[in-house]
């Protein structure tokens, strides 16, 4: 059986941006729920029993919302009497300026549909981050950040953490509010366990950011102000760079000038701004992360997940983005692109929880030294 340990949280973070961006080459529904089923049963097969592994439930719930908003959104601004009506409501008439918007109207089965596939994909990319959120540890995650993203870490850090924090504070509040008994209406019990579960969170967010500033996160070094304004305008003229260039790689119709060589610019003035950002950070590290051949599998499910979707969508448009006309089909290729992510159920080791650590603790360690003879 393999040591228990935790996994390197870059690994996990790697597999999750594997599966969203599998996600968003996609608008299947079928191959949307294999995601989500592959996200869920990773997290349950391999999250341990700290605060932030409970926090997958949350992201479920806000998933169903999102979806659920998504819907009644289209519903609203969508009104279209083409294909088959499922309801036909009143439209309310706008001035001439909003020309081209419905409010209500009839609503069609194919403006459902399409609303589903949207809202479907939207929370898959939630569930995808959800799911890092679970697996990674948090406070490692910072730790092993390269020094040039080392100031933001502590913000970072703090937001990551929130909602596991809040799903944590709701199971305190919740045990102690039954051990104390009293109302237990809806309205009022809602009110009862809201502000306490907020007041809680926020509290150990405070915490949590103060620790990190006694201890030196964050801190900016003993560069100059113009060290600190070079850096900051070479990582402005980066990220606009990557964005232009981005933008006009999507964008078909934009100068190819704006491409390849704006995104080539952006990405050197970023790298040149992370190495002017490193030098001024110094740490010391206590027992390293490091990368084994299990974080390296996970790290590659992932990566496989994303290329193999976007190959799909290249070369299989009619299964990538069906139709809301036909029923949508698969192909063994969209199928084994998303199955290859639930590959961390088997290759990863076994998480720490408190159960390893203590049987760990009673085990004796071996010994090479004689036994003293007992002299009577």
């Amino acid at each position: 059986m393999s040591v228990a340990r935790d996994l390197h949280p870059v690994a996990w973070w790697c597999w999750a941006v594997g599966l969203a961006v599998g996600a968003s080459c996609t608008t299947n529904p079928f191959v949307l729920g294999l995601l989500v089923a592959v996200a869920t049963t990773t997290v349950l097969a391999c999250r341990g029993d700290q605060p932030w592994a409970r926090s997958f439930r949350l992201y479920l719930w806000l998933a169903v919302i999102v979806l659920v908003v998504r819907v009644l959104f289209r519903i609203l601004v969508g009104g279209n009497d083409a294909g088959h009506v499922l309801v036909a409501l009143p439209e309310l008439p706008l001035p001439d300026w909003a020309a081209g918007i419905s409010v209500l109207g009839p609503f069609s089965r194919e403006e459902l549909l399409a609303a589903l596939y949207e809202g479907l994909r939207l929370a898959t990319l939630l569930l995808a981050v959800g799911a890092a959120n679970a697996l990674a540890n948090p406070k490692r995650l910072m730790r092993s950040l390269p020094p040039a993203l080392y100031e933001i870490g502590t913000a970072m850090v703090v937001a990551i953490t929130v909602i596991p924090q809040l799903a944590d504070s709701a199971r305190r509040v919740r045990a102690a509010q039954q051990l104390r008994g009293g109302e237990r209406g809806r309205v009022r019990g809602l009110r009862r366990l809201l502000v306490p579960i907020l007041e809680d969170a926020f509290e150990r967010s405070l915490s949590l950011a103060a620790g990190m500033d006694a201890r030196g996160y964050g801190r900016s070094g003993t560069a100059s102000a113009g060290q600190r304004r070079s850096t900051g305008a070479l990582m402005i003229v980066g990220l606009l760079g990557i964005v232009v260039g981005t933008y006009a790689f999507l964008d078909s119709t934009a100068p190819r000038v704006l491409a390849w060589p704006m995104l080539v610019l952006g990405i050197t003035a970023a790298l040149a701004g992370f190495v002017l950002a490193g030098r001024r950070v110094q740490r010391t590290r206590y027992r390293p992360e490091r990368w084994r051949a299990a974080e390296v599998a996970v790290a590659l499910s992932g990566a496989a997940v994303g290329v193999g979707l976007w190959l799909v969508q290249r070369h299989d448009l009619t299964v990538a983005h069906p139709s809301v006309l036909v029923v949508p089909t698969l192909s063994l290729s969209a199928v084994v692109a998303a199955l290859v992510g639930v590959l961390p159920v088997f290759v990863a080791p076994p998480p720490l929880t408190a159960q390893n650590r203590a049987a760990a603790a009673v085990v004796p360690e071996p010994t090479t030294e004689p036994t003293p003879e007992v002299v009577a």
